[in-house]
């Protein structure tokens, strides 16, 4: 059972960018059902996690991949047996030309100057960008073109500004308009991209922490998730 209002708190939870419309709609969802106050940032999910290990007082992690959660558990960072998968994310080739991306071929006629993708080393869909790119074969020849985003926010950020012609970023991005062209990956020429949330020690006593991620499991959250395009991955693992 959710604390109610009677014992409202607040949780601060460090969130992968490519997350941060779904997080912003669960939360005001968590709040108004709760009445705890959810304070979010968002970031690569490298760059949160060097944050966490250098002490930032976050109490839960949603990453944009496994690892990180993994690392955490394993250096201490966070309580045990809390960490389960709370999405699935996609990724698409996106332009805001209504014209440019007309699918892989795109990425071969390579009528274009700049691709933006996020970091690879610190950003799970970066990682996801490369992978593609290298499955059909056109990395190395457009390796001189890519343009790289600290995170998922500031890749969509290149394409939308113009900075990129065209970028590889978060399905979840794009949900719910259809301007510009795009391209939706198929999953089988990139690594899944579980995302894994977990509770960080600075929160383990705090019951709104607890209570945000049995929040973020259950069918509410799901369905948010799943308007921005994830897969909704599995119930929290919190007692």
């Amino acid at each position: 059972m959710l604390p109610g209002p009677a014992r409202a708190g607040e949780v601060k939870v460090a969130a992968a960018a490519n997350f941060t419309q779904a997080a912003q709609d669960i939360g005001a969802l968590f709040e108004n059902k709760t009445g705890h106050k959810v304070v979010f940032s968002f970031g690569s999910t490298g760059q949160l996690y060097t944050q966490i290990a250098k002490g930032a007082p976050f109490e839960v992690f949603l990453a944009a991949d496994q690892t990180r959660p993994q690392m955490a558990g394993t250096n201490g960072l966070a309580v045990a047996q809390t960490r389960f998968t709370y999405a699935t994310g996609k990724i698409v080739l996106y332009s805001r030309d209504a014209a440019l991306v007309q699918g892989p071929s795109t990425l071969k006629r390579e009528t274009f100057s700049r691709i933006a993708i996020a970091n690879p080393v610190t950003a799970p869909y970066g990682a996801a960008a490369v992978a593609v790119l290298k499955a059909l074969g056109v990395y190395d020849a457009l390796k001189s073109k890519i343009v790289q985003g600290n995170s998922i926010a500031q890749t969509h950020q290149f394409v939308e500004s113009g900075n990129a012609e065209l970028g590889f970023i978060a399905l979840s991005q794009i949900a719910g308009h259809d301007q510009g062209s795009r391209w939706p990956v198929p999953e089988n020429l990139y690594p899944a991209i579980a995302q894994d949330a977990v509770l960080l020690t600075t929160g383990k006593d705090n019951p709104a922490a607890r209570a945000f991620l049995l929040f973020l499991g259950g069918a509410e959250a799901n369905r948010v998730k799943a308007k921005f395009g994830y897969g909704t991955g599995e119930p929290a693992k919190i007692r």
